[in-house]
């Protein structure tokens, strides 16, 4: 058979029933490339070319968004039960292989509205669920429900050889809580733990789109990476986490800095991933910079 055209494609994809949306993977915004009348009915004609995250986290909040932005990143087939409108639809995430790609380049995001495929799907999803959590298990920080270090490190050697691909750039923030060894021994170590758990769900609050992540290297120290480009921007956007952590009231009686638990932060983004130098190194170089 003669190979389908892309405009043969894209009659099949307008004519579909189901909402539908095709997504680019391989660059670092993930950007809408094709979508149906269908899907446009529910998110929008402006879809197209927005960054998926953005779309996704607009149509079933940021959560949710979180979980299918990290679905994504490990190249998974998945599927997760979501309300739009006030009607159930099931929601299939596929990724899309070309013939000897090891890569994925393509995903493939399809809303089913039928109940009965729903009610019938509800076995399937259970052990979708079951497998994330056990994923999750290996990937979280057990104290602060974030990236561990070495799943953060992960993501970012993935994440910056797509930019290195496609010279964009990545910012990168550094958050040390401020002399929290002593605040560690005043109110001892499981008081420590909810305060840095408290502290963690604050940055996570501030995440400005889902494709950004943050997770928690070793001691006091959160780590957020972001698609941002323009370093003042990222700055005023670190500004504004380090005044959310003050703001939590956290009552720090042996800090010289505030009488409330504080942190203090590095910057640095990449240009073009930087000419050749690795993620990890990148990483730990931001490490060795005084704070701010």
């Amino acid at each position: 058979m003669n190979s389908i055209t892309r405009q043969m494609l894209e009659q099949i994809i307008e004519s579909s029933a189901e909402p539908l949306v095709i997504v680019r993977v391989d660059h670092p915004d993930w950007p809408v490339v094709m979508s149906n009348p269908a899907f446009d009915a529910i998110g929008g004609k402006d879809s197209r070319k927005r960054p998926f995250a953005d779309v996704i986290e607009q149509l079933v909040g940021r959560d949710l968004a979180l979980e299918i932005s990290e679905s994504l990143r490990l190249q998974e087939e998945t599927s997760f039960p979501v309300e739009l409108g006030g009607r159930e639809y099931l929601l299939a995430l596929k990724p899309l292989r070309g013939a000897g790609e090891s890569t994925v380049r393509f995903y493939v995001a399809y809303w089913r509205g039928d109940g009965g495929a729903i009610a019938g799907s509800e076995v399937h999803h259970e052990l979708l669920k079951a497998k994330r959590r056990i994923r999750d298990l290996s990937r979280d920080d057990p104290v602060t429900g974030l990236l561990n270090d070495r799943a953060f490190r992960e993501i970012l050697e993935h994440d910056w050889a797509v930019a290195a691909r496609e010279k964009l750039a990545l910012a990168v923030v550094v958050f040390t809580l401020d002399e929290f060894s002593a605040y560690a021994d005043v109110f001892g170590r499981h008081a420590a733990d909810a305060c840095l758990r408290r502290v963690g769900q604050a940055v996570r609050r501030c995440l400005q789109r889902a494709s950004d992540v943050v997770g928690r290297l070793n001691g006091a120290q959160l780590v957020v990476l972001s698609h941002a480009s323009d370093e003042a921007g990222v700055r005023e956007f670190a500004g504004r986490i380090s005044a959310a952590v003050r703001e939590l009231g956290v009552h720090h009686p042996r800090s010289t800095v505030s009488k409330f638990i504080t942190v203090s932060f590095r910057v640095a983004v990449s240009t073009e991933a930087s000419d050749g130098q690795s993620a990890q190194s990148f990483l730990d170089q931001l490490l060795l910079i005084p704070t701010e």
